[in-house]
């Protein structure tokens, strides 16, 4: 699929969680780390810049998290990186309840292995400073700023001197809201034009946002956030439009071996384009794409009409138009000048 930017905007390609462990891991030693993302990759190489959740810690440390009850560790090796490399993600979130699987140690290997090849991350540091740091990077002449929090594993909330995640318990409230604000007046202060707000936050397996996050991301944005970028359920959600700004409530799954679950498919998700210019978010482009074991490619067939239908109905109940041209779902996110 070729979507040129013949225009001269930034485009921002979103993908949700990639884990790069277990079954993952045995493909990355056995192919070539492009192979992993399929047909999928020109859509991303096309791109000005591709922001991804990295759902694992990149180590060879071998000692689990157990100090708390744990179902699932996900550690990918060192050479995992090439595989971010290989689709041009050059931004990821580190806010999630997996990136500690593998300890403190984990984490600050990780954060290692992600400077050494160039890929800016926010969410998890070596201390609160530095995990509530956004992180800011220039494509196509527009600094792009991100800021992540998790409302997973309160355990592994960042102290002063503790490494951790940048978390928060997701609440309306004025005292919550004010780390927000604090995180886009950061990025701002940092030179950013645009800001975007990476939240790994809720339940797995949700169709639908609760209300209270509703009302979280809709004060979000008024505080000067100018996207939300959701992940966690491990399904896609519907997205809405506040002020003339997009709620991604969640972006589902992109990479991973994970077991499928017959009803609500979590092996259906979107690659989600955003086309912004100084200004913010103009217009959103949804793709569907299909993981398989370790790959993932763009959806045909039933599993492209299954995904189409299923977002436009969940975007319709928050009141969001989604158009579909061919295989791709459109929203017009900011209204034309004169329309």
């Amino acid at each position: 699929m070729d979507l040129p930017n013949t225009n001269r905007f930034c485009r921002i390609a979103f993908v949700g969680d990639v884990m790069l462990g277990r079954g993952v891991e045995a493909e990355i030693a056995a192919r070539e780390p492009q192979s992993l993302w399929g047909d999928t990759l020109a859509v991303l190489r096309s791109a000005d810049l591709v922001i991804a959740n990295l759902e694992c810690a990149i180590t060879s440390h071998p000692f689990r998290w157990t100090r708390t009850p744990k179902v699932f560790h996900f550690r990918a090796p060192p050479g995992a990186v090439r595989v971010l490399q290989a689709a041009r993600v050059r931004l990821v979130s580190l806010a999630n309840n997996h990136i500690l699987d593998f300890q403190e140690q984990g984490l600050l290997d990780t954060l290692d292995y992600l400077d050494r090849a160039g890929i800016a991350h926010a969410g998890a540091g070596r201390n609160l400073e530095e995990a509530a740091r956004p992180a800011v990077v220039e494509a196509a002449g527009i600094r792009v700023g991100m800021i992540a929090f998790t409302d997973n594993e309160p355990v592994w909330a960042a102290g002063s001197d503790k490494p951790g995640t940048n978390y928060l318990e997701i609440r309306p409230d004025k005292a919550t809201l004010r780390r927000v604000q604090e995180g886009a007046d950061a990025a701002r202060s940092l030179g950013a034009d645009l800001v975007v707000l990476s939240l790994h936050w809720g339940p797995n397996m949700r169709l639908r946002p609760a209300a209270p996050f509703r009302e979280f991301a809709r004060s979000a944005l008024d505080l000067g956030v100018d996207l939300i970028y959701g992940h966690s359920a491990h399904i896609f959600q519907g997205v809405e439009v506040w002020k003339g700004k997009p709620i991604l409530y969640d972006t589902g799954d992109f990479l991973d071996d994970y077991a499928v679950d017959p009803d609500l498919r979590n092996d259906q998700s979107l690659l989600f384009l955003a086309d912004c210019d100084p200004e913010g978010v103009r217009d959103l482009r949804m793709i569907p794409v299909r993981l398989s074991y370790a790959v993932v490619n763009l959806a045909v067939g039933e599993d492209r009409e299954e995904i189409c239908g299923r977002m436009q109905r969940l975007s319709a109940e928050m009141g969001t138009r989604v158009k579909r041209e061919d295989s791709v779902l459109k929203v017009e996110v900011r209204a034309p000048e004169g329309g």
